[in-house]
């Protein structure tokens, strides 16, 4: 029944809404700045290398024709093919689409994965079309791009909207049209057809490696730290099984229904079960008390994971914050104007760039293998995750010591330095 709600979607950040990109870009200039770098390089650095705007006429059910507008944005091809998701939304705009892209850039920089970004959208309601209507739609998407699409030019993935079923529709369109079976052309397939194990839990389990790695530098032991959890959809409701089997007692839970709360820790297996059995929501879950979703995040708890949606975490609240650790598992949850307070007082916060990235890095090994034609075991996927996720914190670590700034700042650092380094070896223009 609930089946949908585990199913692997690409994170993608939903920044400010008036204009996503100042909100990236702001944080990229402090960057910038701390790493002195040059004019020439940051000037290729904060523009897209190419946007797409495409026109996809769509024959609907009832027989007439509609036109979709389409975008695809490639931020950058310096590090490797670009990557990134495509989401089916009506708010879709191209500043929204410009700003994740560069957002996938510096994600997959950080995880040091050969990708550069890109990210695609159609402006549409998906919920208001038939299976036929999206599928036609994404087929005309795929041939409008196919000089675009390409298993070492630029990677799609699902987003918001969109999920296996489209990218096997984008896959199959891509192959007719070259006359070969490309299955490396998509990432987040049906497993059947070159999907990864692994794939489903890759960005909660992320958020679970970030979370016991920050844990270790604050000399905080597992089996003695209580966390919260808001947003029990794919990511959070993986990362509260995760950390709840390393011994972590996740006292508070919230969803779109509310927020529950049990001080000797909540059985996650049972809500879990209680949340497929109950259409993904878990209003009247008994092993917890109800509470006012707005005291979830500052409640009594070391670890606090922000796993649903943007800026919940603003200057109204941040000063109220008890938790000693934040792991972002949802996109830009932190507003901006609530950095600086959670700095002063000495949060520990494991940005979004480095913990959701597990999610583009599953990604990542779903391709290797469709290259490979090769398929791996559970246990390699996630051993592999593990250290890629490990070792892209403790970069971040080093370098937010090195530098004495905050993990977010230095998590830029990090991205935009490896970036830059590579386009000067590669000779720039």
């Amino acid at each position: 029944m609930a089946a949908h709600h585990t199913v692997y979607k690409e994170p993608a950040p939903l920044l400010d809404r008036e204009n996503p990109l100042e909100s990236m870009m702001s944080r990229f200039n402090i960057a910038a700045d701390i790493l002195g770098l040059d004019d020439a390089t940051y000037n290729v650095l904060k523009v897209a290398d190419k946007q797409v705007i495409v026109n996809i006429p769509v024959t609907m059910d009832d027989g007439h024709i509609r036109v979709f507008e389409g975008y695809r944005v490639i931020h950058n091809t310096i590090l490797g093919p670009s990557k990134g998701g495509i989401r089916y939304d009506k708010n879709v705009h191209l500043d929204e689409v410009k700003a994740l892209a560069a957002w996938m850039t510096w994600k997959c920089a950080v995880v040091d994965i050969p990708y550069g970004g890109a990210k695609g959208g159609i402006i549409c309601d998906p919920t208001t079309m038939s299976a036929g209507e999206i599928e036609r739609m994404t087929r005309g998407y795929t041939l409008a791009l196919k000089d675009i699409f390409g298993p070492d030019r630029d990677i799609p993935a699902p987003d918001m909207g969109t999920g296996p079923r489209e990218m096997a529709w984008l896959m199959d369109e891509f192959s007719k049209t070259n006359g070969m079976t490309s299955p490396a052309v998509v990432t987040g397939k049906p497993l059947v057809m070159g999907g990864s194990l692994g794939r489903t839990e890759a960005t909660g389990r992320g958020v679970m490696v970030s979370a016991l790695a920050a844990l270790k530098k604050l000399g905080l032991n597992p089996n003695e730290v209580s966390a919260a959890i808001q947003g029990f959809g794919n990511v959070g409701s993986w990362a509260a099984i995760l950390l709840h089997a390393e011994g972590v007692k996740i006292k508070g839970v919230s969803d779109i229904s509310g927020a529950y709360w049990n001080d000797n820790g909540i059985n996650i297996d049972e809500a879990v079960a209680y949340k497929n059995a109950h259409n993904g929501r878990l209003e009247g879950f008994a092993g917890a008390t109800p509470m006012d979703p707005d005291d979830l995040l500052t409640s009594d708890v070391d670890v606090l994971v922000p796993a649903a949606v943007e800026d919940v975490i603003t200057e109204h609240n941040a000063h109220k914050i008890k938790a000693k650790l934040i792991v972002e598992g949802a996109n830009g949850p932190t507003s901006a104007s609530a950095d600086s307070i959670i700095n002063e007082k000495g949060i520990m916060v494991v940005p979004d760039i480095l913990a959701n990235s597990g999610g583009v890095t599953v990604s990542y090994f779903e391709w290797v293998q469709n290259k490979q034609g090769f398929k791996w075991s559970l246990d390699m996927v996630t051993e592999r995750a593990d250290r890629i996720m490990n070792d892209a914190f403790e970069k971040v670590y080093e370098t937010s010591q090195k530098y004495n700034v905050p993990m977010r700042i230095a998590a830029y650092v990090v991205a935009i330095d490896k970036v830059a380094q590579t386009y000067k070896f590669r000779g720039g223009f």
